[in-house]
């Protein structure tokens, strides 16, 4: 990928054999970033896994200190009183059966984040083709399968976010923006990296995290270790 002169200028400033302590490598990712917007503080983890087999994908859901002020479109998949429970909770788009005939019809998923009652999940096998390849499919270990709709909507908004490894074994995930304080961006650094280490996997017998990137939108990396 060809980049243009700013970028080139800006990644002088990063020592590419230099592993940064977090606080250098967050301090370094705001003043390496040059755009006109309020760009995203970005972490990037490659994990040494085998991501075709399924107990070593590695998932789940974590509550950052300090909220990233994101609005997640949220879909429920439940019925009954649950159903009315995520509609008073603020759910954007909630149904039963007849949401996931809707879903298996068109082929389309637009949400960012879904939730299921434990009577649902027998019925999202039909959709899992359309849900599974974008991360949404509802599991138990990433707490997205839940009774409490109510709260668990409710730590979503405030700054619960879910993780899930792509195809390449990386994780990718934004802690902040460049206009938050440091402190407030080392905080949600640290609470992410740990949740990262809790959710190894215990098939994993190579380097599970291979190594650890920061950045800001469009700005160069920042090696950093954790």
């Amino acid at each position: 990928m060809t980049h243009g002169k700013r970028y080139n200028e800006l990644k002088k400033l990063v020592d590419s054999k230099k592993v940064y302590s977090p606080e250098e490598a967050i301090d370094l990712a705001k003043k390496t970033s040059k755009v006109k917007f309020d760009a995203s503080i970005e972490l990037h983890i490659k994990l040494g896994i085998d991501t075709k087999r399924g107990e070593e994908q590695v998932r789940g859901m974590v509550t950052l200190p300090n909220s990233l002020g994101q609005k997640k479109k949220i879909a429920v998949f439940a019925e009954g009183e649950k159903a009315e429970e995520a509609k008073k909770a603020g759910a954007d788009l909630v149904g039963g059966k007849e949401l996931i005939d809707e879903i298996k019809k068109s082929g389309a998923a637009n949400f960012d984040i879904a939730l299921a009652t434990p009577d649902m999940m027998k019925h999202l096998g039909q959709i899992a083709k359309v849900l599974g390849p974008k991360g949404l499919m509802p599991s138990p270990k990433n707490e997205t399968v839940t009774e409490n709709i109510a709260k668990t909507m409710g730590e979503l908004q405030k700054g619960k976010v879910a993780f899930k490894n792509d195809d390449g074994g990386n994780i990718h995930q934004i802690i902040g923006k460049v206009s938050y304080d440091n402190q407030k961006l080392l905080e949600n650094f640290n609470v992410f990296t740990e949740a990262i280490k809790k959710a190894k996997p215990v098939t994993v017998k190579a380097i599970y995290i291979v190594n650890t990137t920061l950045s800001s939108t469009m700005g160069p990396g920042i090696k950093v270790k954790i």
